[in-house]
């Protein structure tokens, strides 16, 4: 009985965790394709717009490694259910903006709120779960459902807006979330690190405050990276995470323990959460405008035509727990490199190109996202020791969104070197084809440094008789 009653609570963690990381992200892609509505909605201007595609990335990037460290050190379930009590408010505050500020301050607080929940619920799996096999199909699962997310949000996202309004969206997204946190509170055993560690408020406070200034920098320079205030925040970004990597050198306890980059797992696993939120998640991104601009599809239809691709992501992210044979560094670095692959096949599109003409590069890109984000879940758990799993669950996605708000700088500033026509349409499918090959020459940089990061040979002892 014992025994029946463990696997079902192990079932349970699983479930749970693979549940909110699907809310999660499909809460963060679904913003991608209802932003003209909501920008007109709340009368934001081109600086608001950017803010509400950019706010949740924020709070994301700022929380994840502090919340990654919080839950080892005082339990992993207890993070997870404030995490997701925090969300479904935060929810409720963006359903009820009337105004761009507000609305934003909510997308912040969604991101920061999402943190804790995705440190603490692959921390709480990597737990559930012991090395091998077990833990492969368990992580698989946690990477599907970030395809999935990201393939069914901004589907529903498209429809309620179109139906109904945006807000009704955001409304789903926080009765789901308070039905996590009930979920996680009676579901799922507690667990936390064997030897606690004091909280390393210098390290948190400097590593918060200057990744946060960085995504912002990063963000206010879509309106373009000459402006004082954006090249005074980049610096005082640089000086803050200096200032953080001389405290972590420091300090007894350290929030992130650096020794790990000495780690080649680790490093492989860092390197490609970067390079995906670099060149695979902020290129994609820009996909669902460029189709709509571009090649004239509503919403919903470039909200299909991304479903494709994040769905059968999902498929191969389920799928790769059966080739255990092959090492996850392997199964990442081949990922992101099908991604470039991806990539490559979409340059070349028009603004009279049908959207089938981009179907191959969704379909090839769609397979490697899948194999990554499987990949990446396993590596982040198996590349740390185990009572630091949600420290390197935290960094890992630190790392992807961090990525990702580079990502989306860089892309909107290579669309807009597009030389100017008069047409909007043909600017921006020549802009996204600039995009595509800088992203896919990224992405398969990526490839090679995990690659590259394999754990040294190990040496046989030499044997007495010689």
């Amino acid at each position: 009985m014992a025994t029946t009653s463990t696997s079902d609570r192990t079932r349970s963690t699983l479930v749970v965790s693979s549940a909110s990381t699907f809310l999660v992200l499909a809460n963060f892609a679904m913003a991608l394709v209802i932003v003209p509505d909501t920008a007109a909605s709340l009368g934001a201007n081109a600086v608001g717009t950017t803010w509400i595609i950019g706010g949740i990335s924020l709070g994301l990037s700022t929380v994840l490694l502090v919340a990654g460290s919080l839950a080892d050190d005082h339990g992993r379930r207890r993070v997870f259910v404030i995490g997701a009590a925090a969300f479904a408010l935060s929810s409720v505050i963006c359903a009820l903006a009337q105004d761009t500020a507000v609305f934003v301050i909510g997308r912040v607080l969604q991101g920061g709120a999402s943190a804790a929940v995705m440190a603490a619920g692959l921390g709480l799996v990597g737990h559930a779960f012991p090395t091998g096999p077990a833990r492969a199909r368990a992580t698989g699962l946690w990477g599907a459902m970030v395809g999935a997310g990201t393939a069914i949000g901004p589907l529903i996202a498209a429809a309620l807006t179109e139906l109904v309004s945006w807000r009704v969206a955001f409304w789903l997204v926080a009765v789901a979330a308070a039905a996590l946190a009930i979920a996680g509170r009676l579901g799922v055993d507690e667990s936390r690190s064997d030897v606690p560690r004091r909280l390393d408020l210098p390290g948190a406070l400097t590593f918060a405050v200057g990744v946060g200034l960085l995504v912002t920098a990063l963000t206010q320079a879509r309106a373009g990276w000459g402006q004082p205030a954006v090249i005074v925040l980049l610096i005082a970004a640089v000086l803050l995470i200096a200032v953080f990597v001389v405290v972590e050198r420091r300090v007894a306890e350290p929030m992130l323990d650096l020794a790990l980059l000495r780690r080649p797992l680790f490093r492989a696993a860092t390197l490609g959460a970067l390079f995906n939120g670099i060149a695979v998640i902020g290129f994609i991104s820009y996909t669902p405008t460029a189709m709509q601009i571009a090649l004239g599809l509503t919403p919903v239809g470039s909200a299909l035509v991304i479903g494709i691709w994040a769905g059968l992501s999902t498929v191969v992210a389920l799928r790769s727990g059966r080739v255990q044979r092959i090492s996850a560094r392997i199964r990442l670095a081949v990922g992101l490199a099908l991604c470039g692959a991806g990539e490559l096949a979409m340059i070349g599109f028009t603004e009279h190109s049908d959207w089938v003409r981009l179907l191959p590069g969704f379909v090839i890109a769609g397979a490697g996202y899948g194999l990554t984000n499987a990949a990446l879940g396993t590596l982040a758990v198996q590349s740390v020791p185990a009572s630091s799993v949600a420290m390197g669950s935290g960094a890992n996605n630190t790392a992807r969104y961090v990525g990702s708000c580079v990502g989306f700088a860089l892309t909107a500033a290579v669309i807009a070197l597009a030389p100017a026509t008069g047409s909007a349409p043909h600017e921006y499918a020549v802009g996204m084809t600039f995009a595509a090959v800088v992203a896919a020459a990224l992405t398969l940089v990526g490839a090679a440094l995990v690659g590259l990061s394999r754990e040294p040979a190990r040496v046989a002892a030499p044997s007495l008789a010689n």
